[in-house]
């Protein structure tokens, strides 16, 4: 069997377990050997009957003298067995399980694997793994290190073990496609065996190193498409060298309403050699919420108009868009630069030949007159696909030629993940935030304290003028989510209204319709709003230097580097700005993760701690970010990361040596934003 093959093709996988295993990221043969395990149970040693001890986990081997299904006082079934072996009889309880009588026979030999408790006053297995022994056949569920795998509803890893023991047997041996000298040199074992001591081991040493091998690969293989992106984008030629003269340059500095900072000043510098090279420019402009990105990208548009060429800012909301627009156009108020605005809602500004076209992924489908764009900007990247991205490229490119392209994120990225994921664009970060900033106090509220928090915020908002975010985590109460206590925001919306009856609370969220959102904004940029009750749409894109005060409800929810965001949403005035976090949690370490907002303003030191802490799974939420979500690797393993690395460079230095790996490196679909 190919290890291309679909799953169905194993035995007793259909279309509808085909359909679960999806959701696990497996699709082919070949992806269901890969799935890892995350932890293994050890039961490894059998035990005697008469040995089996209250409150242990074990493993023994017996045979059925007695099995029976009995009905609770509630209703429900229970299976009730008796095992023996030559020392004694040990009772063995499961619950709801009644086909089991169909399958346990008196006499059948059993290996039973689990916790061992009382049943009433008798010494009992309850509800413990088993397998029926069978003569020269090996176990898969006991009696050895059973592999725990990452699950779904419906497939059980009792159900993973028995179809990768399938596929194990059934499929073809993966061959190797590393070089020895490579094995030898980073002690990798080869990859055949790695994926037997995977899922087959005969100790946990043996299981962590075809683990390792496994992770090396997957890093390699990130590292590989990485840089064969970055080697074909400097295959393309520059469709335009821009060049700025210093008196033109001057005239743009002395028109900004502030100072650069030196990040934002060395980012420029970097992007206007860019603009020079016969290359085209493909940079990250990476950079906390408020630190000035659209100053430095704005510089690059400002480039393609003094070359009499023009620009396009792609943003991924209509809120961004339009405040890219608003900002732009007071940005460029002294040059005859002519900005039009294009998002699904309709079209704003110059409606001509316009210099400066900025728009969310309407300027892809709409008709635009792209007669001769220099610059892409595209703003919140990871929120576009590929495909999006690469069409726009096309859209105003030429054949083997490609307009030069910047960018920007304001998520906070450890730099070993910005360095894989982006291996292929090059890397400008703004790392301080501009001159006369005032520093955001970050306060965590308990369930204790929020009576006074309310009667602080009331009063704070009568006697300063300012203005509140309140940002819930969902929309609407569901069922599943009432008991662990999250707050909706259109039942936050009503309490709060409740509780400032004498305020004006407004709600905003992402199914409202484009009009509805824009009249809410419109309201709480005029200050006729006090506090505005919204999800994280703000994360992105809206600037209210008036309002002071971020309240985030069920925080422990977030991770630290959307919260640093939300938290760069305020603190954009000359008044004092505070970052409220609501938390009902208790527990040690959600406060320890929290405190740190406290400690540190730094969105990159804050990603950096979360990636130890969490995971980035959990930072950034794989829908949302399009990050690729590593299966078997951790981004922790800098030095692993850093070998797979030196690997992928030499393959690409050395195809023809490496020409297996390649190959290989080619039949991976891995999506790298």
């Amino acid at each position: 069997m190919k290890l291309s093959y679909p799953v169905t093709k194993l035995p007793l996988v259909g279309s509808y377990y085909a359909q679960k295993l999806q959701k696990l990221g497996i699709r082919t043969v070949k992806d269901l050997l890969y799935h890892v395990p995350n932890r293994y149970l050890d039961y490894r040693n059998l035990s005697k009957i008469k040995d089996l001890k209250p409150g242990e986990t074990a493993t023994c081997k017996g045979e059925i003298v007695f099995f029976k299904n009995q009905y609770t006082r509630t209703g429900k079934k229970m299976q009730i067995a008796k095992i023996a072996d030559s020392t004694g009889e040990i009772t063995v309880v499961w619950f709801n399980q009644p086909f089991l009588i169909r399958i346990f026979k008196k006499g059948t030999e059993l290996i039973l694997a689990g916790k061992i408790d009382w049943f009433g006053s008798t010494k009992a297995f309850i509800s413990p793994d088993y397998e029926i022994k069978k003569e020269g056949k090996k176990s898969i569920h006991t009696a050895r290190l059973v592999p725990i795998y990452p699950e779904t509803q419906g497939v059980s890893s009792k159900w993973l073990r028995s179809r990768i023991d399938a596929a194990f047997n059934l499929a073809n041996i993966p061959e190797e496609y590393l070089p020895k000298p490579v094995l030898t040199e980073f002690t990798l074992p080869d990859i055949a065996s790695s994926i037997a001591s995977v899922h087959f081991p005969s100790s946990l040493e043996e299981a962590k190193k075809g683990v390792r091998r496994l992770a090396f690969d997957e890093f390699l293989f990130l590292e590989i498409i990485s840089q064969q992106r970055k080697r074909y984008w400097q295959e393309n030629k520059s469709v335009f060298n821009l060049k700025v003269d210093k008196t033109l340059f001057n005239r743009f500095l002395k028109a900004l309403p502030f100072k650069l900072t030196f990040s934002q000043e060395r980012s420029i510098a970097e992007i206007d050699k860019d603009l020079k090279s016969s290359t085209p420019m493909n940079r990250l402009l990476e950079g906390d919420v408020g630190s000035g990105k659209t100053v430095v990208a704005a510089y690059a548009c400002f480039a393609a108009f003094a070359n009499s060429l023009q620009s396009v800012i792609m943003a991924p909301t209509q809120i961004l868009a339009q405040q890219h627009f608003e900002t732009l156009q007071k940005l460029f108020a002294d040059f005859k630069i002519r900005i039009r605005l294009i998002t699904s809602a309709g079209e704003e500004g110059d409606a001509g030949s316009a210099d400066l076209h900025i728009g969310t992924h309407a300027l892809i489908h709409k008709k635009v007159d792209f007669g001769g764009v220099a610059v892409c900007v595209i703003d919140e990247q990871h929120r576009f696909g590929v495909e999006q991205r690469s069409h726009l490229v096309k859209i105003t490119g030429k054949a083997r030629s490609a307009p030069h392209v910047l960018t920007m994120t304001a998520t906070p990225i450890p730099r070993t993940i910005a360095l894989t994921i982006y291996g292929d664009l090059d890397l400008s970060t703004l790392d301080e935030l501009p001159r006369g900033r005032i520093p955001v106090t970050t306060w965590i509220v308990p369930p204790v304290k929020r009576k006074a928090f309310y009667e602080w915020m009331r009063d704070i908002i009568k006697t300063q003028k300012i203005q509140v975010y309140l940002i819930c985590p969902l929309i609407e109460e569901s069922e599943a989510e009432i008991f662990s206590q999250v707050k909706s925001t259109k039942v936050e919306y009503e309490k709060i209204k409740n509780i400032y009856p004498e305020l004006n609370v407004a709600l905003l969220h992402g199914k409202m319709k484009s009009k509805e959102k824009n009249k809410v904004l419109s309201l709480f940029k005029k200050g006729q709003v006090d506090i505005l009750v919204t999800t994280p749409v703000v994360e992105v894109g809206i600037d209210v230097p008036n309002a002071s005060i971020m309240v985030i409800e069920g925080a422990e929810r977030f991770g630290l580097a959307q919260l640093h965001q939300l938290r760069g949403r305020v603190g954009r005035g000359k008044k004092k700005s505070y970052c409220i976090l609501l938390t009902e949690s208790k527990s040690p370490k959600v406060h320890e993760r929290l405190g740190a907002l406290k400690k540190t303003l730094s969105g990159f030191e804050l990603a950096e701690l979360d990636l130890k802490m969490r995971g980035p799974g959990e930072i950034y939420g794989l829908t949302q970010h399009g990050f690729p979500e590593l299966k078997i690797a951790s981004w922790t393993d800098t030095f692993l990361l850093k070998n797979a690395k030196k690997v992928a460079q030499n393959a690409m230095d050395n195809p023809l040596k490496y020409k297996k790996l390649l190959k290989e490196a080619e039949s991976k679909n891995i999506i790298l934003n």
